[in-house]
């Protein structure tokens, strides 16, 4: 299998698929490089931001009284899109999101799509279904639009072909040249621009995601870099807009708090070079801009984490600020997470949509350093997220085995029993404690324990417990 191939496999099992990231030379490269662009300028942004702080504070209480009453913003936005001329469609799930969009594309006998980045229509795997129907589907995002030609998916919420070099992509992007490029990035830009433009003239239907939706006017605003969004919403006849129901903000008064903070988030600028606030469809006194505009409102899952102890999550503004910051991810990449969505805000919300015991790894795929909460701008608690999701975890029948079992059972016991404590602390200090006094660290542990000295050593316990040198010499201390 090469480098690239792999790419284009499911990883289920967070531990090997990390393992055969860490062990591709050409891919921690290429990581490198994103922690030292990413990270620095993520940090400089902040830095030169003197209100930073209040603007963040800010833009977290707006996601927390509008999840409060979520139901009522909702039905505002709903209202205000049809009265301005637009259709409101609501999804339970992935398959009724992508019936919608199909039975929309039939309506107008479409055979051609354009769509611009969307990580909710990732989520629901709108692609598959709309060339499933024979509905040719092109992505006009540049790295998108590299990956659906590699046939991989997504490693980065906001930089979806990071994980590709531009040896890679001109290798990637020359199987649909008619001769070989370059490793050239203007060359290689400027040949997709040509692809794609031919794409936006063709196309009868335009399908984005949604960065946030304005409830009191019926507005969807459309932050990006490229001027793809716009093409996308603009010259085909068709809009469909597809929007997971946590974006929805009140007022428009309430957005420039979050085009403040999402792109010194994203990619470390002061404001993304396009921020498009579209509403409804082309008015007879204008000259562009859809015959039709149809918005999707998703649940899939978030109506429930809506009433649950992860509630939070539901904050997140696709921004993939944790991933740049993430330790984890920095070492292993997007794909080694196997789903949509990857690194810390991965591991949260794909066990909450995919099913937490089909990614029981994912909760642990963690350091638990708090970096992800430092650099999300509505300040998600993700470190607190992950450690609810392990207990539910372990609390999934067969999730824990005999021997983890007995372990905590144990460990319980010994701290509500002092007798049972002060004799497991006398054993240690006589036996492991030994160790200590020669190396002072254990270079393996027994049993299923050796996983954590499989890549470094374990601190060997203190040759002597704290009571006995208190008894002896603290109490005497100044």
């Amino acid at each position: 299998m090469s480098n690239l191939d792999y790419l284009k496999s499911e990883h289920h099992e967070f531990l090997d698929a990390a393992a055969e990231a860490m062990a591709d030379d050409r891919l921690q490269g290429i990581l490198g490089q994103l922690n030292d662009s990413f990270s620095q300028r993520n940090r400089d942004a902040w830095n030169a931001f003197p209100g930073s702080d209040q603007a963040r504070e800010q833009a977290r209480a707006i996601k927390d009284e509008t999840l409060a009453e979520l139901d009522k913003h909702l039905e505002t936005l709903e209202r205000s899109v049809m009265e301005g001329g637009g259709t409101v469609h609501w999804a339970a799930d992935g398959e009724e999101a992508c019936d919608a969009v199909l039975k929309i594309a039939r309506s107008a006998n479409a055979q051609r799509v354009v769509k611009s980045k969307s990580m909710t229509s990732e989520e629901i795997h709108l692609n598959q279904a709309l060339e499933t129907a024979g509905i040719e589907t092109v992505e006009t995002d540049l790295g998108e639009y590299i990956l659906q030609v590699a046939g991989h998916r997504p490693s980065h919420i906001v930089a979806p072909a990071v994980h590709l070099s531009a040896t890679d992509v001109a290798s990637v992007l020359s199987t649909v040249s008619e001769t070989p490029l370059a490793n050239n990035r203007k060359e290689l830009t400027a040949f997709a621009r040509r692809k794609l433009r031919q794409s936006f003239a063709a196309a009868d239907i335009g399908i984005t995601g949604v960065n946030f939706a304005i409830a009191e006017t019926g507005s969807i605003v459309l932050i990006s870099n490229e001027g793809n969004a716009r093409l996308t919403t603009s010259l085909p006849r068709i809009h469909i807009a597809i929007m997971g129901m946590e974006k929805v903000i009140p007022r428009l008064q309430d957005l420039p708090y979050f085009l403040k903070v999402l792109a010194r988030a994203a990619t470390g600028q002061k404001q993304s070079v396009y921020a498009s606030i579209v509403t409804g469809a082309r008015r007879a006194e204008e000259i562009d801009g859809p015959e039709e505009f149809h918005l999707i409102i998703l649940d899939n899952g978030r109506s429930r984490i809506l009433q649950g102890p992860l509630r939070e999550s539901l904050f997140c503004i696709r921004c993939g600020a944790c991933l740049n910051a993430c330790p984890i991810y920095r070492n292993v990449g997007g794909h080694a997470y196997g789903g949509v969505y990857a690194g810390p805000i991965g591991a949260v919300i794909t066990p909450l949509y995919d099913g937490l015991s089909e990614n029981h790894h994912l909760p642990h795929a963690s350091s638990l350093c708090g970096a992800c909460q430092a650099a999300c701008p509505v300040k998600i608690a993700i470190p607190d997220l992950l450690i609810k999701l392990r207990e539910q975890l372990h609390q999934e029948p067969g999730q824990l085995g005999f021997f983890e079992t007995a372990a905590y059972r144990f460990w319980a016991r010994a701290l509500r029993s002092p007798f049972a404590y002060r004799i497991g602390t006398w054993l240690a200090t006589r036996t492991l404690g030994r160790w200590k006094r020669r190396s002072g660290w254990l270079q393996r542990l027994p049993g299923k324990l050796h996983g954590w000295t499989q890549k470094r050593d374990f601190p060997a316990p203190a040759p002597n417990r704290f009571r006995d040198w208190w008894k002896h010499e603290g109490r005497n201390e100044p």
